[in-house]
C-alpha cells in the first residue's frame, strides 16, 4: 500500500481511538452520576428508582470493552515488562509477536462470539428498559474485538503510534 494509504489508516485508527476514549469516558461519567442519584432517591427520599443499577451495568459494559480496545492501542495495558526487559532482544521480539498473536486471538474470539451473543439475544429485552434489545447491551463486545483487531493491524503494520498521537497529550510535563 502507498504511503498515503498508510497515513489514512493511521489517521482512521487515531479517530477510532478518540471515539473509544470519548464513549468510555462518557459512560464512566454517566455511571458516576446515576449511582449516587439511585442512592439518594432510595435512602434520602425513600423513593427508590428501578433503572440506575441496570443502566450502570449497560454503561460498564461499554466502558470496559471500548476502553479496553483504547488501552491496547495506547500500550498501557497490564503487562509484565520486567520479563521482556530481562531477555535478549531477539527473544523479546518473539515474545512481543506472541503477545500480539494472543491479543489477535482474543479479539477474534470477542468478535465471533460477541456477534453470536448479539444474535442470540436480539429479541430479549431488559425488564427496566423494555424498548432496549439485550443485543444492544452486548454490542460493545464484538465492536471492541473488531477495534482491537484494527489496532493490532496498525501496530504490526505501521508500528507504535507516533508521539503526536492524542494518546500522548496527557503525559506529565518534563521537569527542568
Amino acid at each position: 500500500m502507498t504511503g498515503a494509504g498508510r497515513q489514512h489508516y493511521r489517521q482512521a485508527m487515531e479517530w477510532l481511538y478518540v471515539a473509544c476514549i470519548v464513549l468510555s469516558g462518557t459512560a464512566l461519567v454517566v455511571i458516576t452520576l446515576i449511582i449516587p442519584l439511585g442512592v439518594f432517591m432510595r435512602y434520602v427520599l425513600n423513593a427508590p428508582l428501578s433503572w440506575p443499577e441496570p443502566a450502570s451495568v449497560v454503561m460498564m459494559v461499554m466502558f470496559s470493552f471500548l476502553g479496553g480496545a483504547a488501552v491496547y492501542r495506547a500500550n498501557v495495558h497490564v503487562a509484565v515488562e520486567a520479563l521482556l526487559n530481562a531477555v535478549a532482544p531477539k527473544t523479546r521480539r518473539a515474545m512481543r509477536w506472541a503477545i500480539d498473536a494472543c491479543m489477535a486471538a482474543t479479539a477474534l474470539f470477542m468478535l465471533a462470539y460477541g456477534i453470536n451473543l448479539c444474535m442470540i439475544t436480539r429479541f430479549q429485552t431488559m425488564a427496566e428498559f423494555p424498548v432496549l434489545s439485550q443485543a444492544i447491551v452486548y454490542l460493545p463486545i464484538p465492536l471492541a474485538g473488531l477495534l482491537t483487531l484494527l489496532f493490532i493491524v496498525e501496530k504490526v503494520w505501521l508500528g507504535e503510534a507516533p508521539k503526536t498521537s492524542y494518546m500522548f497529550h496527557d503525559q506529565a510535563a518534563e521537569l527542568e
